[in-house]
């Protein structure tokens, strides 16, 4: 044999032994990645088509044409989705069914779900259990133990604080943490909240909690058929109850705190305006999840909701600004755009008949449109500040739904176009 054959044989027998060597040693070197608690860098290949097919392909959904503008530039968030609240039509989406933490937006099923069960003026005298197991480093409105609150107040903790320690002691209230899980799965799943998987009510960072970009839309959507709901995460700023404080021998006084709405485009920032027509709904932000955010805004007749999901860039209120962006583009884009997607109704909603015309999108799983469950009629424009526990609140825009209608058994009708009429001017601020 000729010595560059003989070389040659050597050298292969030589990378065969070390391959075979390597593969022995560390056999995971080439099997796949295990998975991890945290949320992988690029969405799954294959996610949920309910709402429709385009909605699980992963990347950005958009049909551009003639006389549609052009997305914005500069989006980094994992996920984002862009709705007509009325008619439900997804106008634009980017991985909309990616399973992601969802922060305290979660705050937003937590809501829909367990408000209509206590009324506004009910008092809760907090015991020490009520404030068991929060997280550390959780969002806190200051409840204290041993004191009294009214829901109201509670709810305005959780709406405009993120107050986890709110959030807990009205859980203590509906039978505990784990019953208002269940309670809270429960209704996602009604909702055909799918990409849903519920852990902490309040959204605190949780091994296998997760939502997307689309079911939080369905929480923000439901939520704001109900009253107490548009009123609460509309609110700017109100006044919460402090501590009792002792003078002498008589009866102690309890002091007061202001509290503001930590939405961005609701209250404004030092670099972020308040979103012309803003009336809601909910941020989030912790270790896993970054920032999160779902808002509602009106503009010329259009009532628009937008979900984004961690942005990649970490600028000042990067969130805010990813969104306003994305409400721009929508209302440029409404009426010109043909629909990717549609947001579907709750499982037991009750269809009618169709005013006219088809469905504008393939929809898996039910018929276009929809009234949220457990939804409040409501008439007239919009709800007035209450007066107990916000009094000399700014409140932004409610929004009205006047033309629900309530069925037999809780279900509500679905019309072509969801009932969001109107959407009233933003009261000025103090």
């Amino acid at each position: 044999m000729s010595a560059p054959k003989k070389i040659a044989q050597r050298s292969l027998l030589i990378t065969s032994a070390a391959l075979l060597t390597v593969s022995g040693l560390a056999p995971s070197a080439f099997a796949a990645p295990k998975p991890s608690g945290s949320p992988t860098a690029a969405p799954p290949a294959r996610m949920s088509q309910v709402g429709g097919a385009r909605l699980g392909v992963p990347g950005t959904q958009v049909n551009l044409a003639a006389g549609v503008p052009v997305l914005p530039g500069g989006l980094t968030a994992r996920s984002w989705i862009v709705t007509d609240a009325e008619s439900g039509d997804v106008l634009a989406s980017h991985n909309a069914h990616w399973r992601l933490p969802p922060a305290s937006t979660l705050k937003m099923l937590f809501a829909d779900t367990v408000l209509p069960r206590f009324p506004s003026d009910q008092r809760h005298r907090v015991a020490p259990t009520d404030l068991a197991g929060i997280g550390a480093g959780s969002s806190m409105v200051g409840i204290k133990e041993n004191e009294t609150y009214t829901v109201h107040d509670l709810w305005l903790g959780v709406f405009l604080r993120s107050g986890n320690d709110a959030v807990h002691v009205l859980s203590a209230m509906n039978g505990g943490v784990p019953q208002t899980v269940r309670d809270m799965q429960a209704h996602a799943d009604a909702l055909q909240a799918g990409d849903t998987h519920v852990v902490s009510p309040d959204g605190y960072d949780a091994p296998r909690q997760y939502s997307s970009a689309y079911d939080l839309t369905l929480f923000a959507r439901s939520g704001l058929q109900k009253k107490d709901f548009r009123e609460y995460c509309s609110t700017v700023r109100a006044k919460f109850p402090g501590a009792t404080t002792q003078k002498g021998k008589g009866k102690g006084t309890r002091e007061t705190f202001e509290i503001q709405n930590t939405n961005r485009l609701l209250s404004g920032d030092a670099d972020t305006s308040v979103y012309p027509g803003i009336a809601g709904v909910k941020n989030g932000n912790t270790t896993n999840a970054g920032a999160t955010f779902t808002g509602v805004a009106e503009r010329g007749g259009k009532v628009l909701l937008v979900t984004v999901m961690n942005p990649e860039k970490h600028e000042h209120d990067e969130v805010y600004k990813e969104t306003a962006r994305l409400f721009d583009w929508g209302f440029k884009a409404a009426g010109k755009v043909k629909p990717v997607g549609v947001l579907v109704p709750p499982l037991n909603a009750t269809p009618s008949a169709q005013p006219s015309g088809a469905p504008s999108a393939d929809v898996t799983g039910a018929a276009q449109g929809t009234a949220g469950a457990g939804s409040e009629p409501v008439k007239g424009a919009a709800a007035a500040t209450r007066s107990g526990g916000s009094r000399g609140a700014g409140t932004a825009v409610a929004i009205a739904a006047g033309l629900l209608v309530l069925l037999a058994g809780g279900a509500f009708l679905v019309n072509r176009r969801w009932p969001l009429p109107d959407l009233m001017r933003r009261r000025q601020r103090p």
